[in-house]
């Protein structure tokens, strides 16, 4: 098998989202200063076995949909002073992920 594979995904490039703001006990993939907070799906990367349950020499399935979300700067500082424009990427898993209202 593949690195990765293709599976159903939940989201497509374009889609608003928002992290789970969740406390998480253990391996975690999810950077905290993101949680909670909103971006755009950039790309959808595939699916890869569940890195989480991998830590745990568990074989990390189900697969989960592994998505770049891009987040403005100034959404995630709130002393930021660069240009508008200026932008985070982070890969985050679909488990993770919410569709922003």
């Amino acid at each position: 098998m593949s690195a990765h594979a293709r599976i159903a995904t939940r989201f497509t490039i374009g889609d608003r989202v928002v992290v789970a703001n969740r406390t998480t006990l253990g391996h975690c993939r999810t950077p905290w200063y993101l949680r909670g907070r909103t971006g755009t799906v950039a790309e959808v990367q595939g699916g890869y076995h569940d890195p989480e349950r991998l830590a745990y020499h568990k074989p990390g399935l189900p697969m989960q949909v592994l998505y770049k979300v891009r987040f403005l700067q100034s959404d995630l500082w709130r002393a930021y002073q660069g240009p508008a424009s200026d932008h985070l990427e982070a890969d985050i898993y679909e488990s993770w992920l919410e569709l922003a209202p």
